[in-house]
């Protein structure tokens, strides 16, 4: 019985590399089709990270801005709107900053020219002031006699004159409430407690972390950003 048997690929030996060549490229591009884009996307991530490490923090803040929208958008009239004359800028501003902050914060000190900067190259913008004293009894000193400066008309003053005068104290309140024409002395005020009570309930749905916090449009920033960060949020909002 005669046995048929396969015939050899054409060229021989040669034939058969060519033949087995040609699987093995269907093979790997195969493969490549099915598994690469998963490696290679996960691994041009890694080096985009790399490269670009503020990617990651530019994600952060889009979540925390869509996280917090909504709670700004639903108290912005209570947000923006100053307690009696804290604030300094613009009296019909397009973009309003609001900065909590405490005068025994150096975060808050070294931000203070910044916010100043600010307003002098913006005549469209607004700074307003939410006081936040976290850092112990002078601080609270602190931000009733600013309250109390500011329902007389005098918080610029006052707010000027303890920054240069230094951390609160006796001494340094003493002089800023000279400075600024007030009693050294804050008073009980119904007024003055219901808007601290207010700033601490807003920063803390705000996620705020420490002083200062700022918000510009519906963004949310903890700590002192500097300047340029502050001037992009306020191009951000405006835009």
């Amino acid at each position: 019985m005669d046995e048929t048997k396969a015939a050899p690929p054409p060229g021989g030996k040669l034939g058969a590399a060519i033949a087995g060549g040609v699987i093995g490229a269907l093979l790997v591009a195969a493969a490549l089709i099915f598994i690469a884009p998963q490696f290679l996307s996960s691994r041009i991530v890694r080096e985009g990270l790399l490269s670009e490490p503020q990617i990651l923090s530019d994600a952060a803040d889009a979540l925390r801005d869509q996280q917090f929208a909504p709670v700004i958008n639903a108290q912005r009239a209570a947000i923006e709107t100053p307690f009696a004359s804290s604030w300094k800028g613009a009296s019909k501003p397009d973009v309003t900053i609001v900065e909590f902050y405490d005068y025994a914060c150096p975060y808050c000190k070294a931000s203070n020219p910044h916010v100043d900067r600010l307003i002098a190259e913006d005549k469209g913008l607004r700074i307003v002031y939410r006081e936040l004293p976290i850092l112990g009894p002078n601080s609270l000193t602190a931000a009733r006699l600013a309250l109390t400066a500011s329902k007389q008309g005098r918080f610029m003053q006052f707010h000027d004159a303890l920054w240069a005068a230094g951390r609160p104290s006796p001494e340094t309140l003493a002089r800023a409430a000279e400075a600024s024409g007030i009693r050294p002395v804050a008073q009980e005020d119904p007024a003055i407690e219901a808007e601290l009570r207010k700033n601490f309930k807003i920063a803390g749905e705000l996620g705020a972390t420490g002083t200062p916090v700022f918000i510009v449009g519906n963004r949310v920033m903890n700590g002192a950003v500097g300047y340029e960060a502050l001037k992009k949020a306020v191009e951000d909002a405006r835009s």
